[in-house]
């Protein structure tokens, strides 16, 4: 749907707000990031693990996962993105949000690199969530398929583990192989 703008953007969060449905933008710390479409391995890993961690979330009824283009807003002004997947425990405060962008951090995120975004996942993205306090944040290649886990202690992030084909996830107290 395409409609008028009714006065000119007053802020970045704005400008960012009034992009098309379904265009691969972030908003982190001001700044618009945008990106090309995933790549077919990326989104055949991405099912993978939807599949994956979605059958184990749901027989034991933890929470929900949602995946990209989903936006998770960190704050009102500076801070929007769209993580490959991530997950809301039924424990955290902001779980409940079917009709908006989801408000606050989720428990979990997970990226899935690509040549055209590792650094800003690794270094940027990271940066970010730490700040924000997902407690735990996955980084996966699929083309080595490599998981990087890293786990927040302190506010700050640790890496919990470094495995290739499986994920032991210290949040769900589970390995996934893939």
């Amino acid at each position: 749907m395409i409609s008028k703008i009714q006065s000119p953007p007053r802020t970045i969060m704005e400008v960012y707000k009034m992009l098309p449905e379904g265009t691969l933008a972030e908003l982190i710390d001001g700044q618009i990031y945008m990106s090309p479409a995933p790549t077919n391995k990326h989104q055949r890993m991405l099912i993978l693990f939807v599949r994956k961690l979605g059958e184990f979330v749901e027989k034991n009824s933890l929470g929900t996962i949602l995946i990209a283009p989903s936006d998770v807003y960190f704050d009102d002004s500076l801070n929007a993105v769209q993580p490959d997947l991530y997950f809301v425990s039924i424990y955290n405060p902001c779980q409940h949000q079917d009709e908006v962008p989801y408000h606050g951090a989720p428990d979990l995120i997970a990226e899935f690199l690509s040549s055209s975004n590792n650094k800003q996942d690794l270094v940027t993205k990271k940066e970010l969530y730490e700040r924000f306090g997902v407690k735990e944040y996955w980084a996966i290649d699929p083309s080595t398929k490599e998981a990087l886990v890293y786990q927040l202690k302190n506010k700050s992030y640790s890496l919990a583990g470094k495995e290739t084909s499986r994920i032991y996830s210290p949040l769900f107290d589970h390995t996934f192989e893939f």
